[in-house]
């Protein structure tokens, strides 16, 4: 989503669209808790519903000073009053809810395995969240130990332990679980079993393997031996990698060993008796869990939060953690997001004290990063709905998990949750609306069969609904919906905008690498007052070219557009199609289509030929040969030294680029080259290319994050030296270890970098002036007027030298953002600075002193409105602290009837209009915008005469 150009972050065609989203739910005053811990975060937002008695998710953002953030919660009642019954191996005496042990059969998402997970007779699942870190560069199994349903399934490999357990119809803990086993050779010898399904075999000892095994292939190991009912069946050669072993077949146990006790192993026949057992030990006691994930890091302990500052897997990440109160009857299963520009993720001291502040006495912290995921149960339905954001922008698979069931219920609907198939809950006048009854027991759960359709009705009679829930309202204001059938019902307060006075597609430009490639995109209608909704396709005419594209109704308010060759251009009109005669001046031809730019096929679009090296510069950089003419040399230091050079401006990538191209001319040294980004919003983003093993001329292909905010922006081209193999240590032996003879600095030559994009072009929308500029007659007429000048221009009471026609005088005129706040005649003035970014303070800042002149300005009679005024600096403030600057000015519109407006000192150019009724006038740095006002006046409360000139 990228805000139009020059003038961002104040107009952007998609943040109307993300406000209709945003207001739907809004955010409360009050903090809830400090992402880092000190409490000088805010929270921004907040979503809650409860998935099942006993189970409450709250998901909520939040600004720091560094990061914005997102949370999502699971509050789960392990042990309390609720309407199921606690039975076998769980947790949730009073509730029935339990907590299990999910997956264990090689690697698959949350989603798939919480879709496979046999819930047991009468009950449901609701909830899940990933599980323990594990050998991602080895088998792929858990690090930790588990257990499932009171049986052991796989002990922690050396160095691991703790885990978090949920007792059988009891409170849940932190706990480190050892292994407890034995081997009992032939003639009773007895030896300790020191592994048992662990992702990692112990050096020492025997280690058994199951079918409980939770990966896909075993370890590879020396030889082993096949145990059936006690007795050794087979014996098998060993495995070397990159070869593993299958997962041993149920009733099949394969024993292997390592150090001394692989003697012992290589003496056993096929007949010979040998008894392995195994089961978890709780150390420092207690009763055994029924369920158990392993984790890492303790969080919280005995209700001290842990500070982990200088050590490994501190720094800012996304995050899954665990965390039980005092008396273990209350879970909180937490994701953090992180490494994206939506959520900056937390460190483990951070995470510690945001769990302590959540409650826990308590906490464990589980995987996280690319594995970070919790899933939960919408009212009414099956399927697990995906709540947080995974950073690598897929969901990872991963080979555990815990999951939540709860009761299944009665399945006799007893409510309709009421929602619209896309969007948010508003609707244009004489448009369509679809909505859509989802039937629900009293556990909240699914009712698998209904003896027919419900009933709708609009109690209002503002418009009219048919049988299948397709809304056409009548007019502005406020709709209640229902829908029932027999003694169950439900309803859904709706808003009515205004006539639409323009529509967009969002996105208005769409590329596809190849034919048969897949996209998505809405048409979002605006108001008047710039208020956004969907305009579904059955209101929408389409025209473009069929041979080359194929669209379709999604089924979720918008459409799917499909390449159907491999290379062309295009555009696709969309026109709105049922506005009654008479509105929005008068016709239907009143509301220009949208227009949406189409391209397939990817193209080299050059980004820099390096003709110009000798202007790139930094440490290690140099011009060199090129392919052919010149290119760019870069010589990093060997042991992994990097040379950086930057290029005489930043190289602005097209916007739906697939990925950078670059030759490399190698040396076989394993250096590495990388490209060094800013995004959208300014955070640097690095692609690394593959280690140069190969000499000559290659090209090679960056792909370019699909999470990050786009534009890119290339800022610098670099090359590290490979690390210097590390030596193994003799000393054991007596024997001294040789330094390896240094290796000769890398020298990578590089040439001709390109942006590989597909071909559209640019969608050029030309939108009539918003009704506030006006004339000078009409800014004379209002009561009082004031000027938006820059620095240095006549003072106050002087008469703007406009070529239009004069004005009268003005009380003042506004600089800059220099002076404090204050009122006059009616509106209240907020100088917000941008010294300093988002993300550096400035955010956290800003939107506090907004939220105060907010509550200020609400309780003052004497204000009619309030203005911010800010420098225009689209570098400090960012795409979220926007969206939130407007959300808040429009709620407060709302909810006091008073007015708002964004008022931008020194802009490029003049720019005028309004979303959400919020009024944006972006005044250039030169000449004077004369304004107008009335800050009780009926209708629009400012008239705006532009700079002269403009």
């Amino acid at each position: 989503m990228s805000p139009l150009r020059p003038l961002r972050p104040l107009f952007s065609v998609m943040l109307p669209a993300l406000l209709t989203v945003l207001l739907a739910a809004p955010a409360p005053p009050s903090a809830h808790a400090s992402g880092h811990g000190k409490g000088e975060g805010i929270e921004t937002d907040r979503t809650a519903r409860q998935i099942a008695p006993g189970v409450r998710l709250e998901s909520y953002d939040r600004l720091e000073a560094d990061r914005w953030l997102r949370i999502d919660e699971l509050d789960v009642q392990l042990a309390g009053t609720g309407t199921g019954t606690s039975t076998g191996t769980g947790t949730g005496a009073g509730s029935g809810v339990r907590v299990e042990y999910l997956g264990g059969r090689g690697h698959a998402t949350v989603s798939d395995s919480a879709a496979r997970h046999p819930a047991g007779p009468g009950r449901r699942v609701v909830a899940a969240v990933n599980g323990d870190f594990f050998d991602i560069r080895g088998t792929g199994a858990p690090l930790g130990p588990g257990i499932g349903a009171g049986r052991l399934l796989h002990a922690a490999s050396p160095g691991a332990g703790q885990a978090v357990g949920f007792g059988a119809g009891g409170p849940g803990r932190v706990l480190r679980l050892t292994l407890d086993g034995s081997v009992t050779l032939p003639g009773g010898a007895v030896r300790p079993l020191a592994g048992f399904n662990t992702a990692r075999p112990p050096a020492e000892g025997f280690a058994a393997y199951t079918a409980d095994w939770p990966a896909d292939g075993l370890p590879a190991s020396g030889p082993a031996v096949e145990l059936r009912d006690g007795r050794v069946a087979a014996v098998r050669a060993a495995v070397r990698r990159p070869a593993r072993r299958e997962r041993p077949a149920p009733g099949t146990t394969l024993l292997v060993a390592a150090g001394t006790a692989a003697r012992e192993l290589a003496a056993l026949r096929p007949g010979d008796a040998v008894a392995v057992a195994a089961r978890p030990l709780p150390v420092g006691g207690g009763p055994l869990p029924a369920s158990a994930v392993g984790g890492r890091e303790a969080l919280v302990v005995a209700g001290v939060p842990q500070n982990h500052d200088g050590e490994p897997n501190n720094a800012a990440a996304p995050r899954t953690a665990v965390g039980f109160s005092r008396d273990g009857r209350r879970a909180r299963l937490v994701t953090v997001d992180g490494r994206q520009r939506d959520s900056g993720g937390l460190t483990l001291t951070a995470l510690g004290r945001l769990m302590h502040r959540l409650g826990a006495h308590e906490a464990l912290n589980l995987d996280g990063g690319g594995s970070s995921t919790l899933l939960a149960a919408l009212t009414g339905e099956s399927a697990l709905t995906l709540e947080n954001s995974p950073s690598e922008g897929r969901r990872r698979p991963v080979p555990n998990g815990l999951v939540l069931t709860a009761p299944a219920g009665t399945g006799r609907a007893t409510r309709y949750r009421i929602e619209p198939v896309g969007g948010a809950a508003r609707a244009f006048p004489g448009l369509t609306r679809t909505l859509r009854a989802t039937p629900y027991d009293a556990q909240l759960g699914p009712v698998p069969a209904q003896p027919g359709a419900p009933g709708w009705s609009l109690p209002s009679g503002r418009g009219r609904i048919d049988s299948g829930g397709v809304l056409r309202a009548s007019g502005p204001g406020a709709v209640e919906v229902r829908a029932g059938l027999g003694a169950a019902s439900g309803a859904l307060r709706l808003d009515v905008l205004g006539e639409p006075t323009r529509v967009r597609a969002v996105p208005e430009r769409i590329g596809f690498a190849e034919e048969g490639e897949t996209a998505r995109f809405v048409l979002t209608g605006y108001d008047a007052q710039g208020a956004a909704a969907v305009v579904e396709p059955r209101d929408v005419e389409l025209d473009f070219d069929r041979s080359r594209w194929q669209v379709a109704d999604d089924g979720r308010g918008g459409f799917t557009v499909t390449a159907r060759v491999p290379n062309a251009t295009g555009e696709l009109r969309a026109t709105v199609r049922g506005i009654p005669a008479g509105t929005s001046g008068g016709s239907r031809a009143s509301v220009a289509p949208a227009r949406l730019a189409l391209g397939v096929g990817l193209a080299d679009v050059p980004l820099a030929d390096l003709e110009d090296a000798a202007r790139w510069t930094g440490p290690g950089a140099a011009p060199g040969e090129g392919r052919p003419g010149r290119g760019l040399a870069l010589a990093p230091p060997a042991g992994g030294g990097t040379a950086a050079a930057t290029p005489p401006r930043p190289l602005r990538v097209p916007e739906l680029a697939r990925s950078l191209s670059f030759w490399v001319h190698g040396d076989g040294s394993g250096a590495r080259p990388a490209v060094e980004l800013a995004d959208g919003q300014g955070a640097a983003v690095t692609l690394r290319g593959p280690a140069v093993d190969w000499t000559g001329w290659r090209e090679i292909g960056l792909p370019l994050p699909a999470m990050a905010e786009r534009p890119f922006a290339v800022t610098r081209l670099a090359a590290t030296a490979a690390a210097p193999a590390p030596t193994r240590s003799k000393a054991r032996t007596g024997a001294t270890s040789k330094a390896p003879a240094e290796s000769p600095a890398p020298r990578l030559l590089l040439d001709t970098l390109a942006a590989r994009t597909p071909p559209t072009g640019v969608v050029r929308t030309a939108d009539a002036p918003d009704p506030i500029v006006a004339t000078a007659a009409r800014v004379d007429s209002r009561p009082w007027r004031f000027a938006i000048a820059p620095a240095g221009a006549r003072p106050a009471g002087a008469r703007p030298a406009a070529a239009a026609a004069p004005t009268a005088a003005v009380d003042f005129a506004l600089t800059g953002t220099g002076r404090p706040a204050f009122v006059h005649r009616g509106v209240r003035f907020l100088p917000l600075g941008s010294t300093r970014r988002t993300l550096a303070g400035g955010g956290l800042e800003r939107i506090t002193a907004l939220r105060a002149a907010l509550a200020t300005a609400a309780r003052e009679p004497g204000t009619g409105a309030l203005a911010v005024v800010e420098p225009y600096a689209p570098q400090a403030v960012d795409r979220k602290e926007a969206a939130l600057r407007l959300r808040l000015l429009a709620e407060f519109r709302r909810a006091t009837g008073k007015r708002a407006v964004v008022l931008t000192v020194g802009a490029p150019r003049f720019a005028a209009g309004r979303t959400e009724g919020v009024l944006t006038v972006a005044a250039p740095r030169t000449g004077r915008t004369v304004i107008g006002a009335d800050a009780f006046a009926a209708g629009d409360w400012l008239s705006v005469l532009p700079a002269a000139g403009r």
